[in-house]
């Protein structure tokens, strides 16, 4: 049984699934949201979810946005990117974007509630258990690769790796 990130072929692991997450910041704040059904329902997450047949992750990012809290972001920026592999065989590749520019009114639907929270007060005790690891990383401008091995939604191995982003990606 997979219980350590070296118990792991990286070079030849292939997500069962692709997803997005997407932090939208504005005058110090991030927006999350208190997820309502899915992977992680009742955590708080950023906004995000699964990529459609033929969808680019930036794609899919937008139209997550845009379904979950009824917002359209602009110029989001890539972050980073994540690997999780589940001891029940559940694998999920996931990447990260930011922005700071979006329109319209963040609303509650039936998979997601908006809440705003200050960026030094990020909820992590009721969010997955990575998050507080890589979070302040993209808060800093850094780029990173994770990987992550759960059981459930309790952590047991993990490896980032993290790089200094260039102005202007």
């Amino acid at each position: 049984m997979i219980k350590e990130i070296s118990d792991i072929n990286w070079d030849t692991w292939e997500p069962q699934q692709r997803a997005t997450l997407l932090f939208i910041f504005q005058k110090g704040k991030v927006l999350l949201i208190h997820k309502k059904r899915g992977l992680g329902a009742g955590k708080i997450n950023a906004v995000g979810g699964r990529l459609d047949p033929g969808e680019t992750a930036k794609i899919a990012a937008v139209r997550e946005t845009e379904e979950e809290l009824c917002i359209h972001p602009d110029n989001i920026v890539h972050c980073g990117e994540l690997s999780f592999q589940f001891v029940d065989g559940l694998s999920i590749h996931v990447t990260v974007f930011k922005t700071r520019e979006f329109s319209g009114i963040p609303a509650e639907t039936d998979e997601a509630k908006p809440a705003w929270f200050d960026i030094d007060k990020i909820p992590y005790d009721q969010m997955w258990s990575d998050d507080k690891l890589w979070i302040p990383l993209m808060l800093k401008n850094e780029s990173f690769v994770g990987k992550f091995v759960f059981d459930d939604d309790k952590m047991l191995d993990m490896e980032i790796l993290k790089e200094k982003l260039v102005v202007g990606e």
